[in-house]
């Protein structure tokens, strides 16, 4: 299942069957029954539409939020930061199979992967009636390299994809509220206050899951987070940082202050 979906290249097409997937695995989890979790050989990298074009974050367009142009610049981008997301959840599961987990764990990444499939749809819907649509621009070609750094390291994985990318999204997503709020725009706006309250149960699995796996190992989550995050993310952490929200997820300040890029 988590396969199919990172091999369909369309991006609604992706979205689409990862519901019907999801859909289908809480059905048979409802009934009482456990589907087989099995194994699959996850691509290196998901298969993509033809658009956006992908290019090197230093080449992708600024656009000020203060016009409609804008607006959708970052509308689009947070569509394509979905749409990884769904594989990225898709590949947490495919991928890492080799390391016996709870099936709770596949709760977890299914019901992530099914929301950021209604997110990207969300986005796309907001694009659609602003007049543009999911690939007219231009959009970030880096967004994969935390999931091929991390494409053997399960705790990797989910230090920098949750715990750290995700994350970020929490800090960043009010002021883009407070954009589509200013702009009048309540169909931007209700999609984003769906996101951020969603993604907040995405980085706490992540917590979850990476402090369960240490506390198997019997090892300190604090220093193993430090020492992972140096290894696979590039460049330091940025505040301002929402304590607040970070903090429902699992993520204490003494976890990430430590790792700010000292610049800022």
């Amino acid at each position: 299942m988590a396969v199919e979906v990172l091999t369909t290249a369309d991006g609604r097409a992706k979205a689409a069957l990862g519901r019907r997937h999801a859909a289908a695995w809480f059905a048979a989890r409802t009934a009482g029954t456990a589907p087989e979790v099995g194994h699959a050989t996850p691509p290196m990298q998901p298969a993509r539409p033809a658009r956006p074009a992908l290019l090197s974050p230093r080449d992708v367009p600024r656009r000020g939020p203060g016009s409609p142009e804008g607006r959708i610049a970052l509308l689009h981008a947070v569509a394509h930061i979905e749409l990884n997301a769904v594989d990225l959840h898709w590949d947490i599961i495919a991928r890492f199979t080799h390391h016996p987990m709870p099936m709770g764990f596949y709760d977890d990444w299914v019901k992530a992967a099914d929301e950021e499939a209604k997110h990207f749809n969300l986005l796309c819907d907001c694009l659609e009636a602003m007049g543009s649509h999911y690939g007219a621009l231009p959009a970030h070609a880096g967004m994969w390299r935390a999931a091929e750094d991390t494409a053997e390291d399960l705790m990797g994985r989910l230090a920098v994809v949750p715990m750290v990318l995700e994350a970020r999204g929490l800090d960043v997503t009010p002021g883009m509220i407070t954009v589509f709020r200013k702009a009048g725009d309540t169909g931007a706006l209700a999609a984003l206050e769906v996101i951020y309250a969603e993604e907040v149960a995405h980085v706490a699995y992540g917590s979850k899951w990476f402090n369960w796996l240490c506390g198997r190992d019997g090892s300190d989550p604090k220093e193993v987070f430090h020492r992972l995050v140096r290894r696979y993310f590039h460049g330091g952490l940025k505040p301002p940082f929402n304590v607040e929200k970070r903090a429902e997820a699992g993520l204490p300040p003494d976890f990430y202050w430590p790792l700010v890029d000292k610049a800022n």
